[in-house]
């Protein structure tokens, strides 16, 4: 499965490069559940200098919000792993970087962390644009860290493919 999962991601990298080249738009990732998976998977990708711009790993709530633009008061209200706090992790490193698109993923990956209104393995993936954002809630229940982490990547770079082939 986990092979599987990963040709999953590398299929939706190259489409993701490749849309972002024809579009001519640069993107920026923001994570925390991922650790940087997101960013490793994208630059795996031949050609992705051309666009992609930067990745953080914001996965203390004081780097979502000194560096990432995540407030306080999003934290406060919905968590760290939210809508809210997604999007603002999105629109926040796309503003930073001054890249086109923005992309921001925090989950719990697991084993530990959940409860009953977030379990382990809940993800919220965002993706920012000038016009606007774009968000999406999973919960993976595969019950293994690294599998919810792949799957939360895979997601992550499918939930962009899909968009920039709208736009």
């Amino acid at each position: 499965m986990f092979d599987e999962m990963f040709l999953g991601v590398d299929e939706a990298a190259r489409d993701v490069t490749l849309l972002l080249r024809e579009k001519k738009l640069r993107a920026a990732f923001a994570e925390s559940c991922t650790g940087g998976m997101l960013a490793a998977a994208l630059t795996s990708v031949p050609g992705s200098s051309l666009v992609f711009e930067a990745g953080m790993v914001a996965y203390a709530d004081w780097v979502k919000k000194k560096y990432v633009g995540v407030t306080g008061g999003i934290l406060a209200a919905y968590g760290a792993v939210s809508f809210e706090t997604a999007c603002a992790m999105a629109d926040g490193i796309r503003r930073e970087v001054g890249s086109d698109i923005g992309v921001g993923v925090t989950g719990i990956a697991g084993p530990g962390g959940g409860s009953a209104e977030k379990p382990v393995g809940t993800v919220y993936i965002a993706a920012a644009f000038a016009g606007g954002t774009v968000a999406k809630r999973f919960v993976m229940s595969y019950g293994d860290r690294r599998l919810n982490r792949v799957e939360t990547v895979r997601q992550a770079l499918v939930l962009l493919r899909d968009y920039l082939r709208r736009s």
